[in-house]
C-alpha cells in the first residue's frame, strides 16, 4: 500500500505543477500532507517534517549564502571576462546563444555546484533571450542538462555518493567514465545546436539593432539597475557579417525598473564593479571552491565566511552591503523557501517508509534472468530514481541493494558504481533538486513548463552516456 501511495503522491504532485494547478511550495507542502494523513501517519506529520527541515537546513544555508556570495561576485565583475568572450561568440545569432548556454554552464559547472552554475548562466544570457524574444525554457533546459552531466564529477556530489555506499574509490568510478561522459557532454551540445537551429529558424537570422527596432519603447539593452553614471550600453549591428554587436556607449537610460533589473549583471558601468579588486576577488573564490573539494569545511560554512568577507571588502560601507543584500534577497527567499517546503515532501517520503517500500518494489521486479546484466538495469532504474528520490536516497538505499543483487551474477560493483551515474543529466531538473528553483527562478520561467520541455531531452541525454559507458566497456 505505501508503495502504491508513494507513487500516486509523486504523481499527484507532478501533474498539478506541470498543469500549473498549484504552485511548487503550495504543492510540496499540501500533496504530502495529505498523503501522510492517506496513510494513517497524520498525527507524526510535525515529527517528519521537522526531520525534514533538519536534514534539509544546511542545504538550505548553503544556498543562501552562495546566492549571496556569487551574487555579489556578478555584481563586482568578477564573471564578466567569461561573459564577454561568451557574448562575443554567440553575437545576436539564436542558435550561437543556445550552444554558447550549454558551452558557459558546462564551464561554470567545474565548481560542482549547480546554483552557482546557474546564477551565472542566467545572469549571462538572459538579455540575450529576452531581448531576442528566445525561448527561456530552451535556456533553463539546455543548462540543466548541461550540469546534470558535469555534476558527475567527483565533488559535484552522486559519484563520492556512489564511492561512499559502496566503500570504492572515487576516482575508479569516475576516470573509466570520463570517455562516456564526454560523450554525453558533446550530445547536450549536439542538442543545443538542433534547438539553436529551431530557434532561428522561428526568430529569423536577427541582430540585436533589429531587435531594438521592435521594441523602441525599450531602447537600451544590457542597462544598468540605475546605479550606473552613464547609464547602460547599446548593441548595435556591427560592419561584419549578419548578426555582428558592437558595443557603444549610450547615456540614456530609461528602461522601467523592471528591465533595469534584468540585465544590471551585463552593464559595464554599474556602479558596484571593483575592477581594483578583482585579483582578490578571484582569489577568493578559487579559495573558497578550493576548500570545498578539499573539504576543508562544511560548504554552509565556508559560503558564509565567504560572503562575509566579500561584502566586507568590496563594500567596506554599511548602506552599500545593505543594498548588495536587499538585490539578492529575492532569490534568496525564492529559493530557501522552495527547499524548506521540499523538506516537507522528503520528510513524509522518508517517514512513512514511502522510499524504501518504493526503491524494494522496484529492486524485487527486476527478473532474476537480469542479474548477469544488472549494470545496465542499474542505469535504466537511474534515470526514474534519481529523479523522483533524492540522490541520498538512491544512493545510499537503493545502489547498495542492487550491488548485492549483481554481485551474486558476477557484476562487479565499479560497474554498477559507474552505472548509476547515468541518470545524473535527468536528476538535475527533478522537483526535489534545490538548485533547480535557482535556475527556473531567476530566469522566471514557470517549473511545470521546464518541466515539459527538458525531460525528454535530459532521458535521451542520460541514455547516452549509458549507451556510450557500454559501448567502451567501463559498464
Amino acid at each position: 500500500m505505501l508503495t502504491i501511495l508513494g507513487f500516486a503522491m509523486i504523481a499527484t504532485f507532478l501533474v498539478l505543477i506541470m498543469t500549473k494547478k498549484m504552485s511548487p511550495i503550495a504543492a510540496l507542502v499540501l500533496i504530502p500532507a495529505l498523503f501522510c494523513v492517506a496513510v494513517g501517519q497524520g498525527a507524526k506529520l510535525g515529527d517528519y517534517v521537522i526531520e525534514g527541515v533538519g536534514n534539509l537546513a544546511p542545504t538550505a544555508a548553503m544556498l543562501m549564502f552562495a546566492i549571496v556570495y556569487f551574487g555579489v561576485m556578478i555584481d563586482v565583475g568578477l564573471f564578466d571576462p567569461i561573459v564577454r568572450g561568451i557574448l562575443r561568440f554567440c553575437k545576436a545569432d539564436p542558435m550561437r546563444i543556445v550552444v554558447g548556454t550549454a558551452v558557459l554552464a558546462a564551464i561554470v559547472s567545474l565548481d560542482g555546484d549547480g546554483s552557482t552554475t546557474f546564477m551565472i548562466t542566467v545572469s549571462a544570457m538572459y538579455p540575450l533571450y529576452k531581448r531576442l524574444k528566445m525561448s527561456l525554457v530552451v535556456m533553463t533546459g539546455v543548462a540543466a542538462t548541461a550540469n546534470g552531466v558535469m555534476n558527475t564529477l567527483p565533488w559535484g556530489g552522486p559519484t563520492a555518493r556512489a564511492a561512499t555506499a559502496l566503500k570504492l574509490d572515487a576516482s575508479e568510478i569516475f576516470i573509466p567514465m570520463i570517455p562516456a561522459l564526454a560523450v554525453g557532454l558533446l550530445a547536450v551540445f549536439l542538442l543545443s545546436y538542433v534547438l539553436g537551429l529551431r530557434e532561428r529558424k522561428r526568430l529569423g537570422t536577427l541582430t540585436l539593432d533589429e531587435a531594438l527596432v521592435r521594441e523602441p519603447e525599450q531602447e537600451t539593452v544590457l542597462a544598468g539597475a540605475g546605479t550606473g553614471a552613464g547609464g547602460g550600453d547599446r548593441l548595435r549591428k556591427g560592419s561584419g557579417g549578419t548578426g555582428s554587436a558592437d558595443l557603444t556607449q549610450d547615456g540614456d537610460d530609461d528602461e522601467d525598473g523592471e528591465d533595469e533589473e534584468e540585465f544590471k549583471g551585463l552593464d559595464p558601468n554599474r556602479s558596484t564593479l571593483r575592477p581594483k579588486l578583482y585579483w582578490f576577488n578571484a582569489g577568493l573564490t578559487i579559495a573558497l571552491l578550493t576548500a570545498m573539494i578539499m573539504e576543508l569545511m562544511p560548504i554552509p560554512v565556508l559560503f558564509l565566511l565567504g560572503a562575509a568577507l566579500a561584502l566586507t571588502v568590496n563594500f567596506p560601507h554599511m548602506p552599500d552591503q545593505r543594498a548588495r543584500i536587499a538585490a539578492h534577497a529575492d532569490n534568496v527567499l525564492n529559493v530557501s523557501g522552495m527547499v524548506f517546503a521540499a523538506a516537507v515532501f522528503t520528510g513524509v517520503l522518508t517517514g512513512t517508509g514511502m522510499v524504501e517500500n518504493m526503491a524494494d518494489w522496484v529492486v524485487g521486479a527486476v527478473p532474476d534472468a537480469m542479474g548477469p546484466h544488472m549494470a545496465i538495469v542499474t542505469g535504466l532504474l537511474s534515470l526514474p530514481l534519481t529523479y523522483f528520490m533524492s540522490n541520498d536516497g538512491f544512493y545510499f538505499g537503493v545502489v547498495p541493494v542492487l550491488a548485492e543483487a549483481g554481485a551474486a551474477h558476477g557484476v562487479s560493483p565499479l560497474e554498477i558504481a559507474r552505472a548509476s551515474l547515468a541518470g545524473q543529466a535527468l536528476h538535475m531538473s527533478s522537483p526535489l533538486v534545490p538548485a533547480v528553483y535557482v535556475l527556473v527562478g531567476m530566469a522566471k520561467v514557470e517549473f511545470g513548463d521546464h518541466t515539459r520541455f527538458t525531460v525528454k531531452w535530459a532521458v535521451l541525454t542520460s541514455l547516452v552516456v549509458l549507451g556510450a559507458g557500454i559501448l567502451f566497456g567501463t559498464i
